[in-house]
């Protein structure tokens, strides 16, 4: 499961890793974070219905202050995954969002090593016309949340 592969023309493919934290514990907080909308709780960057449940057909409003501008991004959750090993769910966007594509976002607990990691994956291209002229600040911006969302996640995980 995941996103749709292969990855269509003119899409950017993004991928990023980090290892959370060890034990049962440790994704135990890790999933409530993600429950919780936390890996978008930043300084320019929310969940505008944190009640949303993560499940399928769920609508996320994210929204983010970039470069001065406020905007509210639709996206519906496609695939939620629960079980004792993994959680975390993909989420298609609306055309209520500047971009077009799908992002998955993953805990994953290994039962043999006892590593939580958190895992992010984007395939978009800019939908809005301001998201097309300003191509090279918009995926700026999608760096940059997959960075200050892993380092979030790794700083909820270790009780920060």
């Amino acid at each position: 499961s995941g996103l749709a592969k292969p990855i269509p023309a003119g899409f950017a493919h993004d991928f990023s890793r980090s290892e959370l934290g060890n034990g049962s514990s440790a994704f135990c907080r890790a999933r409530a974070a993600i429950q919780q909308w936390q890996q978008f709780n930043l300084d320019w960057v929310s969940v505008a219905n944190p009640n949303a449940a993560v499940r399928v057909g769920e609508i996320v409003a994210v929204l983010a202050h970039t470069a001065g501008l406020w905007s509210l991004n639709l996206s519906r959750i496609i695939e939620a995954r629960d079980d004792e090993a993994n959680f975390g769910f993909v989420y298609a966007t609306t055309p209520a969002h500047v971009e077009e594509g799908q992002e998955r976002f993953l805990l994953a607990f290994d039962e043999q090593s006892g590593a939580v990691s958190y895992l992010i994956e984007a395939v978009s291209r800019p939908r809005h016309p301001l998201a097309r002229l300003a191509y090279p600040f918009t995926r700026a911006m999608q760096h940059r949340f997959s960075r200050e969302s892993h380092l979030r996640m790794r700083s909820l995980v270790a009780g920060a």
